[in-house]
């Protein structure tokens, strides 16, 4: 039996491999094989996992194409391994927008891709005026000022829920160690 994790990313900042190293490092702390990767450098089989997470950002409102290419290209060979999804969004920051039911992000990619993850979730990205190109940086303030959010910070702000990590983290690892099917945990 495939006794690994695959992890595989698409950041456009950073946020999302940050989020995906945390995630990686935890389930070696529990001696679970993992294997990360970005999108761009993955080269292996789908087949090669017990389960494989794929992490993605938002940038203008959608996740990478690729991402989307991948599963789309993958869609029958994920129904055979256990597989998780989790989309990195600042408008997860917000309260009311910051559960698989609630985000419009993650609901919109669900939608659009028909595929339903064993474990889904959602994580408040990092806001970091100083890292943006001057055109990034006008636009995100102005979807900021649109969204009630900070507009003139010198400091970065990390709006992830590190503890929300911690557990959609311990969630694939109690099932990766049970061995046993995981059901679905929720459903768009």
């Amino acid at each position: 039996m495939k006794r690994k994790i695959g992890i595989i990313y698409c950041s456009t900042d950073g946020q999302t491999k940050k989020i995906c190293e945390k995630l990686s490092a935890d389930f070696k702390k529990e001696q679970i094989k993992t294997e990360l990767f970005s999108i761009e450098n993955f080269i292996g089989h789908v087949s090669e996992f017990h389960t494989l997470i794929i992490g993605a950002s938002i940038r203008y409102g959608k996740h990478n194409k690729k991402i989307y290419d991948f599963i789309l290209k993958n869609k029958e060979q994920l129904k055979g391994i256990k597989t998780a999804f989790f989309s990195v969004n600042l408008v997860a920051r917000k309260v009311d927008k910051n559960t698989t039911a609630t985000n419009p992000y993650l609901i919109k990619f669900i939608q659009d891709t028909n595929w339903n993850p064993d474990f889904l979730e959602v994580f408040a990205g990092k806001l970091d005026y100083k890292s943006y190109s001057i055109i990034d940086s006008i636009m995100i303030k102005l979807i900021m000022k649109l969204t009630d959010g900070p507009t003139n910070s010198k400091d970065p702000i990390e709006f992830t829920n590190w503890e929300k990590v911690n557990d959609f983290g311990k969630k694939i690892s109690v099932s990766f160690k049970s061995n046993k099917p995981t059901p679905i945990l929720h459903k768009i």
